[in-house]
């Protein structure tokens, strides 16, 4: 029998322990994660998004402290209170390890950058970014890990099968090896790498849900100086671009200034994500630039969705694939050898040179090709013929499940929090959420 069990060693779950653990310390908690320790974790295959810390992990450690992206908490809890919460994560995160670059952009700046961008058709977003970096991120979370060592318990390499309830009420969780843990309360906290398990659970307990849109596309890899102007002030530059020939939604997200593209893998599944490192630097910048596709009734499948464009593009380039952009709007694939001829040197050696449109969705193609031609007026060079274009990135959230102002879940004593209920999209706002479940709890238990 345990008082608290948590679902997930990501931002969320760890925020979540270590809240309860600060202010009760009393309380029995035990951590349920299915990947590795930090100590024995790795970047191959599934390691890169689970175990301690989870898929944020091995990200280049941004800390986007606005209320207007990263998630939907500000649709839960009043922006001045978020806010708050926010600069309060901050600070946790930088107690642990140097506060790397805080990027604040100036409010005369920011005026001249919206007014360019509205003259490109985009819409820019000012934000506050602390950027971090992977090798210092890691430290954090070791720190944080060493913490709550002798205060929680913690199991790793188990998955939960099945959350348990009588009358309404959670009473604990059923692993995979049949083990089952009874616990007054549960915070469901499975990352993004868990999103369809937690709209299986949802589901099955009878919660409603609605679907969350699925962010489809492609990482975007170019010179540095291209967008050096622009990512020396804010670093995170968020744009955004409401396409003429579809009216979809299409955003710049995770800027990587220096950094490299990587490989990301979810069970057979290999897609494209971007890092950037504090201490090293290479000659390129990227960004993904994804496109929300809204569904409506009767599909309600949104990650098999992203799951069937991703296989896909496997199934064409056998993993990631790469491709010139003039090579793309010329209507020809990239070979290896105009690959060699590309003045833009991809730091994603295993990509495979294709043909993104035999696999992307024309009107997402569409999309991006009119977002990248918005982006050259801001920063002339992003039309190149010579930028790379990575394909696929894709960010799959759970169906947003209906929560209360706590987190709560219809089923009484059990919260979901950060990317894997479908509320959050990132570090910071999935620590928040565990924070604001674990004050719940701790309100509850006293």
């Amino acid at each position: 029998m345990a008082d608290v069990v948590i679902i997930g060693a990501g931002p969320a779950g760890i925020f979540a322990a270590r809240e309860l653990v600060l202010n009760d310390p009393w309380l029995d908690i035990v951590i349920i994660e299915q990947g590795d320790d930090i100590s024995v974790r790795s970047r191959a295959g599934m390691g890169m998004l689970i175990g301690w810390g989870g898929a944020g992990a091995y990200s280049d450690g941004k800390l986007t402290i606005s209320t207007d992206v990263g998630g939907q908490l500000a649709s839960i809890v009043a922006d001045e209170e978020l806010l708050g919460m926010l600069e309060h994560v901050d600070e946790i995160y930088t107690h642990y390890a140097p506060a790397g670059d805080l990027f604040t952009v100036q409010s005369d700046d920011a005026e001249a950058m919206i007014a360019q961008a509205r003259l490109a058709g985009l819409v820019y977003v000012p934000t506050r970014v602390r950027h971090i970096g992977t090798e210092k991120l890691l430290v954090i979370l070791e720190k944080l890990r060493r913490e709550l060592d002798d205060k929680v318990r913690m199991v790793f390499n188990v998955q939960v099968s099945e959350i348990l309830h009588d009358g309404g009420r959670v009473t604990g969780v059923e692993l995979s090896d049949g083990t089952v843990i009874s616990a007054t309360y549960v915070i469901a906290a499975p990352g993004r790498v868990g999103s369809s398990w937690m709209s299986g659970q949802a589901r099955k307990l009878g919660i409603e849900t609605h679907p969350n849109p699925v962010d489809l596309g492609v990482r975007v890899e170019l010179p540095a100086a291209v967008m050096d102007h622009l990512t020396a002030k804010a670093y995170e530059t968020k744009f955004i671009h409401y396409s003429r020939t579809f009216d979809d939604k299409v955003r710049t997200f995770c800027m990587n200034p220096y950094g490299e593209v990587v490989i990301e893998t979810l069970g057979d599944i290999v897609t494209v994500n971007g890092h950037s490192w504090a201490t090293k630097r290479t000659e390129n910048t990227n960004f993904a630039l994804l496109v929300s596709a809204n569904f409506t009734e009767p599909f309600d499948d949104p990650i098999g969705y992203g799951e069937s464009v991703a296989r896909l593009a496997n199934m064409l380039g056998k993993g990631v694939i790469v491709q010139r952009l003039g090579d793309l709007l010329s209507g020809r694939r990239t070979t290896p050898g105009r690959l060699q001829k590309c003045t833009t040197r991809p730091t994603l050696k295993q990509a495979t040179p294709g043909d993104l449109s035999y696999c992307i969705p024309y009107r997402i193609l569409t999309d991006i090709v009119e977002m990248l031609a918005g982006l050259d007026r801001v920063a002339p060079g992003v039309n190149s013929a010579h930028t790379l274009l990575y394909g696929i990135e894709v960010k799959f959230y759970s169906n947003r499940i209906m929560l209360d102002r706590s987190l709560g879940t219809q089923i009484e004593g059990l919260y979901a929090v950060g990317d894997g209920a479908g509320i959050t999209r990132g570090l910071i706002q999935a620590s928040c959420s565990g924070i604001i479940a674990a004050r719940s709890v701790l309100g509850k238990a006293r």
